[in-house]
């Protein structure tokens, strides 16, 4: 009786600060009484109208509000929308983080670019190990992804288990390595899951996704198809297995291999030391030695396979890689799909490249590192969870999935479509979304972590889109007469010399305001501000249709 009261006493707060309505910038807190874990700690590329932004963060004011409970981050697998945060938040929260060994190592070589490696505690995690943290116990189980050494969690509580399946997709035939351990999930399932977080990102698509070994044998037949052309294949810089699948072509069909990009050489060199790649010997070569050998007996793997335009692919496409010249018949596979908002820049990039002559191959080349339906199906009928709760992937994306745990005959009722910043409190009788805590979204710009807001970025776009216009004036001390200007200076508006009319008109209705102030006695600079922002701007909007950021500048003299 007693360990009846015990299971339902309290409930667990599930509360994602992230990632939910988004590809990208996943953490999620599990709170029990007096514990918290993290799950994950990601970050989100800038969106198209975030100026100069390189990077977004979680804000994790709740987790520094709760500072004292919180005992440890877990991490799923080695993706920067899975650990890309950690520098910026291990910083102000500073707890031990637990890790599969590749991930662990990825995460390492960040924590060193930051100077932050002795500061954080790490623990490597085995795949079955279980980690007791307050009140919980986290036990990692063997998934497949298009990383390896990726992991869902057991989180076991007081008030049940739950399973959440990091980033998966289900593949018998991996690579490198074992296939997901099924077997646990159901062993799982058979103790009987709370509720199941699982991934929705291919959530929308029916069937199976391909074995990652499919790719390796369309290699094989660009690799024969293209006998004489030196061959360029960009992918994701994490997808070891896809560049192990390349060097193996690449070393049966007796060519070099050169890796260019920073992460991909960063990625592959820590794969490599770890053991998760093996490259035959002779087969790699530096950039710089790539003239040594005719192009038919050359690969080179790169980066950029999403038209990043700092990426090596997009320098070499635009002719400004200082090592590598795009040429006719050279053969150019991009081995990724668009992540959804880059369609653009990947089509640029094709462009470009057909344009210097390259033949360009991008269908069949890729598979997908998450789960489709079928899968998802497998997942939820092993684990047989009571609550639903989609994660990973837009709103989209979690509604398809909730549409299958319900054919799958959960409840709609115990199905759960969350936001970030929502809190949805469980136990075995009962869960329910009790409330809303502080989330949001911080901003890095080079160094500065939060210092660009949204004001800060509502003045980027509003330069971006209208202009500048500066209106430099003297005033003297004493009697506040004009004694130079109004001078008009403007960037990003119009070209001054096609348009000195305008501007003559502009320097007269300054001085015509000016004269109203002197003669109503205005001497606030305040007000004078105002009165020449609302007199230019309404004028510059009646000429031109346009509103630019107007900036008075008074000197007194």
């Amino acid at each position: 009786m007693k360990k009846e009261k015990k299971e339902n006493s309290g409930k667990l707060k599930i509360i994602p600060l992230g990632g939910l309505e988004q590809i990208g910038m996943n953490i999620t807190a599990f709170e029990y009484e007096d514990s918290i874990i993290v799950v994950d700690c990601g970050l989100s590329f800038p969106e198209d109208d975030m100026y100069g932004i390189d990077l977004v963060i979680p804000d994790i004011t709740y987790l520094k509000d709760n500072i004292d409970k919180v005992k440890g981050f877990f991490i799923t697998h080695g993706h920067e929308d899975h650990i890309g945060a950690i520098p910026y938040v291990l910083r102000e929260i500073n707890v031990p983080i637990y890790s599969t060994k590749l991930t662990n190592g990825i995460i390492e070589h960040k924590l060193r670019e930051h100077n932050m490696l002795t500061k954080v505690k790490r623990k490597v995690v085995k795949y079955g190990q279980h980690i007791n943290l307050g009140c919980f116990r986290v036990e990692f189980i063997k998934t497949n992804h298009s990383i390896q050494d990726a992991a869902a969690l057991a989180i076991y509580s007081p008030a049940g288990i739950i399973v959440h399946t990091g980033d998966f997709k289900v593949d018998y035939t991996p690579v490198f390595g074992d296939a997901i351990d099924l077997q646990r999930f159901g062993e799982i399932g058979r103790k009987g899951v709370l509720a199941l977080m699982c991934d929705s990102t291919n959530a929308e698509r029916p069937g199976f996704t391909m074995s990652e070994k499919t790719v390796g044998k369309t290699f094989d037949e660009i690799f024969a198809d293209n006998k004489n052309h030196r061959i360029i294949i960009a992918t994701f810089a994490s997808n070891v297995d896809r560049v192990q699948q390349i060097i193996n072509t690449a070393y049966k069909n007796g060519r070099k291999v050169v890796v260019e990009g920073r992460s991909m050489v960063n990625i592959i060199g820590i794969a490599s030391e770890l053991g998760y790649i093996s490259i035959p010997d002779n087969t790699l070569i530096d950039i710089e030695e790539l003239k040594r050998y005719p192009d038919e007996q050359t690969v080179i793997i790169t980066t950029g396979s999403q038209g990043e335009a700092m990426a090596a692919l997009s320098r070499m496409a635009s002719g400004v890689h200082k090592k590598v010249t795009i040429k006719p018949n050279d053969t150019i596979v991009l081995s990724s799909n668009p992540i959804p908002g880059n369609e653009k820049a990947v089509s640029r990039i094709i462009n470009e490249l057909s344009m210097k002559g390259a033949n360009v191959i991008f269908q069949d080349v890729h598979v997908s590192g998450h789960a489709c339906q079928e899968e998802i199906k497998l997942i939820y009928s092993l684990v047989k969870p009571k609550y639903a709760i989609p994660v990973h992937g837009e709103y989209r994306h979690l509604i398809a999935q909730a549409k299958v745990a319900e054919e799958l005959g959960i409840p709609k009722e115990n199905i759960f479509l969350l936001s970030s910043g929502d809190v949805l409190e469980l136990n075995d009788e009962a869960a329910a979304v009790t409330g809303r805590v502080h989330t949001g979204a911080i901003m890095v710009d080079g160094l500065g972590v939060g210092d660009v807001g949204n004001i800060v970025l509502r003045d980027r776009q509003h330069l971006a889109e209208d202009g500048i216009i500066i209106v430099v004036l003297t005033l003297e001390g004493g009697s506040g007469q004009v004694l130079a200007g109004p001078d008009i200076v403007s960037r990003g508006f119009v070209y001054v010399r096609g348009a000195e009319g305008l501007m003559d008109d502009a320097k007269h209705l300054l001085d015509d305001t000016m004269q109203h102030c002197m003669d109503k006695g205005i001497t606030d600079w305040g007000k004078i501000k105002t009165e020449i922002k609302d007199s230019l701007g309404d004028f510059v909007w009646k000429e031109t249709k346009r509103r630019p950021m107007i900036m008075p500048i008074i000197m007194e003299v």
